[in-house]
């Protein structure tokens, strides 16, 4: 697998856990190792892109999350234009 960022990583750990999602789902739709999952996880935490709901234990993006995957989306999609 090729090198990724910390945004892409972050965008799909917040795209897999858009309608919720176990530690155990976003794992592995985000190709992630169990000591990377946890660290990313608390990292989104602390920055409130991410909250864990107590009563479903699923993870789910906050509003500021839902606005960094939009951003992220009309980025990716501005640099497939840009480079064809």
């Amino acid at each position: 697998m090729k090198y990724r960022s910390r945004s892409d990583i972050t965008t799909m750990i917040l795209e897999s856990s858009r309608s919720g999602a176990s530690k155990t789902k976003i794992m592995y739709n985000a190709y992630l190792s169990y000591t990377q999952v946890v660290a990313y996880l608390k990292y989104l935490q602390q920055n409130d892109l991410l909250k864990y709901d107590e009563h479903t234990q699923l993870y789910k993006p906050t509003e500021k999350g839902l606005k960094f995957l939009n951003l992220s989306d009309k980025l990716s999609k501005m640099t497939v234009n840009n480079s064809s």
